[in-house]
């Protein structure tokens, strides 16, 4: 199993985060692939795809992906001007969840766009592959697409209403030329109610590249923050999103006695919040505006004796933090929020877990690790997550799109 894939990475444009870095791993895993980005790609991923021998496509290419690309443009646009007109929340909230509505039929003829340019460019691809795929419309994107593939589904941002519904029940018979991937059995359990004959297996997401971070790194990353080794250090990466408890942060590091330097980098940060931070007596924070390239995300890590990751208690998607601190070699605090996940780090030395929403425990934690940091973890801690080498993944995806493909004939 070395053939090309195609992968299909509608978020290849953005900055940072383990989209872009799975997609660069699994095109360098099997040279010649075909990556198809349809919003354009990040220049650094271009130079990585270049180097794999990798084909980029960010454009439709034939009449049909041509057309199935404009129309999705012009329901993007929609939704956005009903985002807009819709977002006091004096609105019906039916009527502000239209905008959202569109948004996912946007989404499934941008995927349909996608694939329509695989079929004509790719026709002997080991897999198909969607790598970050609508959480809707499975079926129609197969059928309008005529391209049987697998999806990536990482969570449920938007459910479907009665218009989405009925779309998706017309188009039901595509959805057996789709096997939906899901990161986590937490979100395919949430999906298994919603769509019952979606064929689905489970399977992390992140792959491990083999990159951990060296002693030189680590150094690198002290001396660019002006932090002496002898003191303590932990980063928050990522933006503040919903399920991101960043109020029990804030209430730890306001109970902390002893002294921390906080290095914080993403986009979404609440400035009024790291005001607060900056006043507090035992805390030094180090800003760094998101998004960042992988090297700059590479050396806030470097620097730290801990990756701090706090979600809402309930949230089971893939926590890409989690994932890049286990494969990068950095020790974790990580709430208690997916049983599942706690249960895989019950007893590592180098994971302090928290009761989710606590943020007593926290700052108990994070005391901890001011006076005595956790150990690295070793080479087996991106398994131990389910994670799988670049190549392990790409044989992965290739034996699961081959069952499809004799499932349909």
């Amino acid at each position: 199993m070395t053939g090309p894939l195609v992968l299909i990475e509608p978020y290849a444009n953005r900055l940072g985060g383990h989209h872009q870095r799975t997609l660069v791993a699994l095109a360098q895993a099997r040279p010649s692939s075909l990556v198809i980005s349809p919003h354009g790609i990040a220049t650094e991923a271009v130079r990585a795809l270049r180097e794999a021998d990798a084909r980029l496509v960010t454009a439709p290419v034939g009449l049909a992906a041509t057309a199935l690309g404009a129309v999705s443009r012009l329901a993007s646009g929609l939704s956005s001007a009903g985002q807009r007109v819709f977002r006091s929340r004096r609105w019906p909230g039916g009527l502000r969840r239209v905008p959202h509505q569109i948004t996912l039929i946007a989404r499934c003829l941008t995927e349909a766009s996608a694939l329509r340019s695989a079929r004509r460019l790719e026709s002997g691809a080991d897999a198909v592959v969607i790598l970050t795929a609508s959480e809707a419309l499975h079926g129609a994107a197969a059928l309008l697409g005529g391209q049987p593939h697998l999806r990536f589904v990482h969570e449920a941002v938007t459910a479907e209403d009665t218009v989405v519904r009925l779309l998706g029940r017309l188009a039901r018979r595509g959805e057996q030329q789709v096997v939906a991937v899901y990161p986590t059995q937490a979100v395919g359990d949430q999906f298994a109610t919603a769509f019952a004959d979606l064929p689905a297996v489970v399977g992390a997401f992140a792959v491990d590249d083999g990159r951990r971070l060296n002693d030189a790194e680590r150094d690198g990353g002290r001396a660019a923050f002006d932090i002496p080794v002898s003191e303590a250090v932990v980063c928050l990466v990522g933006g503040w999103w919903p399920y991101k408890d960043v109020t029990v942060v804030d209430a730890a590091l306001d109970r902390l006695k002893e002294p921390l330097h906080l290095v914080v980098t993403g986009s979404q940060l609440d400035e009024a919040v790291l005001e607060r931070w900056r006043s507090l007596p035992d805390l030094r924070v180090h800003i760094v505006p998101g998004p960042v390239s992988d090297a700059v995300l590479r050396l806030v890590y470097a620097a730290a004796d801990a990756a701090l990751v706090t979600r809402r208690p309930g949230t089971g998607k893939e926590s890409g933090l989690v994932m890049d601190a286990a494969r990068l070699g950095i020790p974790l605090i990580v709430s208690e929020h997916d049983g599942a996940l706690t249960t895989r780090l019950h007893g590592q030395p180098w994971a302090l877990t928290f009761s989710a929403g606590d943020p007593d425990a926290l700052a108990d934690a994070l005391h901890t690790v001011i006076r005595q940091p956790p150990p690295l973890p070793g080479p087996a801690a991106p398994g131990l997550l389910g994670m799988r080498s670049a190549a392990e993944q790409a044989d992965f995806l290739t034996r699961t799109f081959a069952l499809l493909r004799t499932k349909e004939s």
